[in-house]
């Protein structure tokens, strides 16, 4: 609600601002104006947001939140070689899975969407027992770029 309420603050500022200095009595005339006042409080509210509000403790479910859907989201851009990987057998393959699967779960649980995770069970547990067997921990609760950068290498041969 702060980062919010900031660009509201600056969102109507700013362009009121412009327009009051740099515009006409023409009507419609200021729409410029108006748009470029809203993007400097769209640029400010960021910088704002990067170098202020990260820093502080109330914004660190958000960060998270945030962090976990840029990893997901690395995973989902391989997920064609990791499925392969997985088929194949390859344990990198394997682990980029089981940490998707856990980190969707999380994603979920935060957006309190518990429903959707019931596609994925029979995967999940099929996953997971293959791990057990291999001795692989299950517990998979970071992603390292060594196991994307293994599966998009061996995605190309």
């Amino acid at each position: 609600m702060i980062v919010v309420a900031t660009f509201a603050l600056f969102g109507m500022a700013i362009p009121a601002l412009l327009v009051g200095l740099f515009g006409g009595a023409g009507e419609g005339g200021n729409f410029g104006l108006n748009l470029v006042g809203v993007l400097l409080a769209a640029a400010i509210t960021a910088i704002l947001v990067r170098t202020v509000f990260l820093k502080q403790s109330w914004m660190d479910a958000a960060a998270y939140g945030w962090r976990l859907k840029r990893s997901l989201m690395r995973v989902t851009n391989q997920m064609h070689q990791v499925k392969d990987g997985v088929k194949a057998g390859d344990e990198s393959a394997m682990l980029l899975l089981r940490f998707y699967h856990l980190g969707l779960q999380e994603m979920h649980h935060l957006d309190g969407n518990t429903s959707e995770m019931l596609e994925l069970v029979a995967e999940r547990e099929q996953l997971r027992e293959a791990l057990a067997a291999r001795g692989v921990s299950e517990e998979q609760l970071a992603l390292r770029s060594e196991w994307l950068e293994h599966v998009a290498g061996s995605g190309k041969n």
